[in-house]
C-alpha cells in the first residue's frame, strides 16, 4: 500500500490529479451477484503453498539489495518467476511496460481461457515493495493469494461463467502508476466489459484485521458473504481508501471492492475484542519498513484472505463442475528458484563476476546509465581493437525449465545497416545461444531471452563476449540479468 503522504508530496501533475489523496469517491454499483449458498464448492487454498510464494519472494528481495522497489532487478526477478508459473499453468500471460511509472517497469497480465470475453472478473495486486524493505506483506501477500487462487483454478480447470484475468501491478508505492497506466489505457469498451475489479493489498498483516473495499456494494457480496459465513464481523477498509490500486480502475467507472488487513493505523479495543491481536497496536508494526519480511505474516488473516479470493471466483465466475486436466507430472521442487545468478544487477560491483571485470561500474556520468540501480556491465565503445567478456558458471537443477533473460543498451558509430563489425555473443558452455552487434542499435535498453532448458542438470558457464574492430566505437551496456526456472 503506497502512504498517503508519499501521495500529498508527488510532484503535481496528471498523476497527482488522478490520485490524490483528498478526492474521495463514491462506490460504484455493480451488477447484482446471486450469491452461491454453497460456499463449499470453491476449493479451499492451501495457506502453506501462498507462504511458499512469500518466501521466494523474500529470496528475491535478499538477492536484490533487500527491496523489489518498481524499477529494480528484484521487482523484475519478482515478474519473472511469477509470469514463469502462470505460464506452465496455461496462462496466457502478457508484459505491459509502464512508460509513465517513476520507474520503468512491467505490470503482468494473465487471462484463463474460458468465459465470455465481453465478461470480465479481474483481479489485481501490486507487486512492487519500496526501498526500505523486501515488502512481504506489502504487497508480496496479495500477489502470492492471487498467483495460487490462479494456480488452483488453472488445476481445477472449472466451466467458466465470466472470463477471469489476474494482474500484478508496477509503481503502485509511488502513486498507483502502473494501475492506472493500464486502466486509464483502456477503452471505453474494454472498460464496461470489466464487470468488477477486485484488489488485494497487505492481506497478511500480523496485528490484522478484516477489511472489504466498499463492503455495502455488490461487488462485495461474494466477499462479504465468505467472510460472514465464518463469523469474522469484517468491517469497511477506511485506511485503504483511495490508496491502493482499486481507485484506479474506480476512476475510469469499474465496480470495485476487495480484502486487506490494515497498514498502520492501530487496531481498536473493539477490534481486538473480536478479532484477537493487540489493541492500539498498528495492524501491520513493519509496515514500509526493512522488517516486513516473511516473519511478518500472519497465517491464519492470509489463509483467510486466499480462501475469499476463491470463494469469489467461484460465486461469480465459475458456472460448471471442475473438470481438471490429465495429471501431469509436477516440476521438481528445485525449480521453484525465481534467481540462479548471484549479483544480477551487478550492483554489488564484480561480485560473482570473472572476465574483464573492470566493465562492471558506474556509468552515468559517461552517458551510458544503469538500467537500474547505479551498476552496469559497459562492454566496448573504444572505436579500436578490443575483445571484453564477463561470464558466471550457475547450476540449472534437473528437470527444469530454464530461461536466460538480460537488458543490453547498444549504442554504435557505425553507420552501415548491412555489416556486422562489433559483436556481442551470448554463450552457454560451449554452444552460442545468440549474436547481437551494431546492427541491433536501439534507443535506450532491450530484453532479451534465450532457453537455458537443454542444460537442466547442469553447472553451465553464461558468457558475454564482445569483439570490436578497428574503427567507430560500439558500446554494449548491460543490466538486470537473471536465470529462472520453473
Amino acid at each position: 500500500m503506497r502512504s498517503r503522504a508519499a501521495a500529498l508530496t508527488l510532484t503535481v501533475s496528471a498523476t497527482l490529479l488522478l490520485f490524490g489523496a483528498g478526492l474521495a469517491i463514491p462506490a460504484i454499483a455493480a451488477p447484482a451477484v446471486s450469491v452461491n449458498p454453497a460456499l463449499a464448492a470453491a476449493p479451499d487454498i492451501a495457506v502453506a503453498n501462498v507462504q511458499a510464494h512469500l518466501a521466494q519472494l523474500g529470496t528475491i528481495a535478499s538477492s536484490n539489495g533487500g527491496t523489489r522497489r518498481s524499477g529494480t532487478a528484484g521487482y523484475t526477478a519478482s515478474v519473472a518467476y511469477i509470469k514463469g508459473k502462470l505460464q506452465a499453468a496455461g496462462y496466457t500471460v502478457a508484459e505491459q511496460t509502464c512508460t509513465s511509472c517513476t520507474y520503468r517497469a512491467n505490470n503482468l497480465i494473465a487471462d484463463w481461457p474460458g468465459g465470455p470475453s465481453d465478461q470480465i472478473t479481474m483481479f489485481g495486486a501490486h507487486l512492487d515493495s519500496v526501498s526500505a524493505g523486501p515488502g512481504i506483506n506489502d504487497n508480496g501477500s496479495g500477489s502470492a493469494t492471487l498467483l495460487e487462487n490462479a494456480l488452483v483454478l488453472a488445476q481445477q480447470h472449472p466451466t467458466m461463467s465470466r472470463h477471469v484475468r489476474f494482474a500484478w501491478w508496477a509503481g503502485e508505492e509511488q502513486g498507483l502508476q502502473g494501475s492506472a497506466f493500464y486502466a486509464n489505457g483502456l477503452t471505453s469498451t474494454q472498460r464496461s466489459q470489466i464487470k468488477a475489479y477486485y484488489n488485494f493489498d497487505m492481506v497478511g498483516s500480523i496485528n490484522g484485521g478484516y477489511f472489504i473495499n466498499h463492503i455495502t456494494s455488490a461487488a462485495a457480496v461474494p466477499m462479504k458473504a465468505y467472510w460472514d459465513s465464518l463469523g469474522l464481523q469484517p468491517e469497511e477498509n477506511t485506511e485503504g481508501a483511495g490508496r491502493s490500486d482499486d481507485y484506479s480502475f474506480e476512476r475510469v467507472g469499474i465496480p470495485t471492492s476487495g480484502y486487506a488487513a490494515g497498514a498502520s493505523a492501530r487496531k481498536t479495543s473493539a477490534q481486538a475484542a473480536k478479532w484477537g491481536g493487540t489493541a492500539n497496536s498498528a495492524y501491520d508494526p513493519c509496515y514500509h519498513q526493512a522488517c516486513d519480511t516473511t516473519s511478518n505474516i500472519s497465517a491464519t488473516v492470509l489463509n483467510r484472505a486466499a480462501d475469499g479470493v476463491a470463494a469469489t471466483i467461484w460465486q461469480t465466475s465459475v458456472s460448471g463442475t471442475t473438470t481438471p486436466p490429465p495429471t501431469t507430472t509436477p516440476p521438481p521442487t528445485g525449480c521453484s528458484s525465481a534467481q540462479l545468478l548471484a549479483n544480477p544487477g551487478f550492483e554489488s560491483g564484480a561480485t560473482s563476476w570473472t572476465g574483464t571485470t573492470g566493465a562492471i561500474g558506474q556509468w552515468s556520468s559517461q552517458g551510458q546509465p544503469a538500467r537500474t540501480g547505479t551498476y552496469a556491465a559497459w562492454l566496448l565503445g573504444y572505436g579500436s581493437t578490443h575483445t571484453e567478456s564477463i561470464s558466471q558458471a550457475v547450476t540449472i537443477p534437473a528437470g527444469c525449465t530454464a530461461t536466460l533473460t538480460f537488458y543490453v543498451h547498444i549504442d554504435t558509430a557505425e553507420t552501415t545497416t548491412a555489416t556486422a563489425y562489433d559483436k556481442l555473443t551470448v554463450t552457454a558452455g560451449s554452444t552460442t545461444l545468440g549474436t547481437l552487434s551494431n546492427l541491433n542499435k536501439a534507443t535506450g535498453y532491450q530484453a532479451k531471452t534465450y532457453n537455458l532448458t537443454a542444460f537442466a542438470g547442469q553447472t553451465v558457464t553464461l558468457k558475454f563476449n564482445g569483439t570490436e574492430d578497428s574503427s567507430l566505437q560500439t558500446s554494449f551496456v548491460l543490466d538486470d540479468l537473471a536465470v529462472t526456472v520453473s
